[in-house]
């Protein structure tokens, strides 16, 4: 199994910190973020392929990491040169990933590292995506994920209002995917907001029948979306 990191994006909401800094390279306890999450997807999984998807201050990105060799990792980079949305991203590492399936995770999610040894054990099937239980305010601020009896996604819906969608279950943003999800990706057209959306991929698959499999996160799972989201985790012990 392979990795793909998207860590084109600049994040408008840390203000002036990614002026001149890509979003995932603002810095957690001393060491950037996307370093965390190589790190621990290193630590607690077979993988030692990377490619990561820059854009923003792309060098930061690539000077830091290098070959990976410093990691004990293999690291490859494509530039999204033009920020048209998560759905078109994916695409810029297809060469790369070949016959392997693979995980996507965005620049800016950190998780405890054991639970990606534990999506690497529940792949099976078409894709595997990831949930958090929250409740119904949490699942307005991002995607809900609508699951049947065997917690095989259904739909996902953006911005849900509260209430409107009976599912406790929250996109945790890291994936597992075949290849055929680019046959997915491939088909996009933008979004109302002007962008390509990885989850309008998603649901596609889905509709088509596709299994895609809702693996709960359990332990720490943190959006770093935003500097008072990073405030508090750099108070964190």
């Amino acid at each position: 199994m392979k990795a793909v990191i998207l860590a084109a994006g600049k994040g408008k909401r840390m203000g002036e910190l990614t002026d001149n800094l890509p979003k995932p390279m603002v810095s957690v306890h001393g060491k950037p973020v996307l370093e965390h999450i190589v790190e621990r997807i290193r630590d607690h999984s077979s993988i030692r392929d990377f490619f990561i998807i820059t854009g923003h201050c792309a060098e930061t990105i690539e000077n830091h990491f290098g070959d990976g060799a410093t990691w004990g990792i293999h690291c490859s980079y494509g530039r999204q040169e033009i920020p048209d949305g998560t759905g078109k991203a994916p695409e810029i590492a297809k060469a790369w990933v070949g016959d392997s399936p693979f995980l996507l995770s965005y620049g800016d999610i950190l998780v405890d590292g054991p639970e990606y040894a534990g999506m690497e054990k529940a792949f099976a099937e078409d894709a595997l995506l990831t949930v958090k239980g929250v409740g119904s305010h949490e699942i307005a601020q991002g995607g809900a994920v609508v699951v049947d009896a065997n917690r095989f996604v259904v739909d996902l819906i953006e911005k849900a209002t509260p209430g409107s969608v009976d599912t406790p279950w929250y996109n945790a943003g890291v994936y597992i995917f075949n290849p055929d999800v680019f046959l997915y990706t491939a088909r996009l057209e933008k979004s109302p907001r002007g962008e390509y959306e990885l989850t309008d991929a998603i649901k596609a698959m889905a509709k088509d029948g596709k299994k895609i499999r809702a693996h709960e996160f359990r332990g720490s799972w943190v959006d770093v979306r935003d500097q008072q989201v990073l405030s508090q985790l750099n108070q964190k012990a």
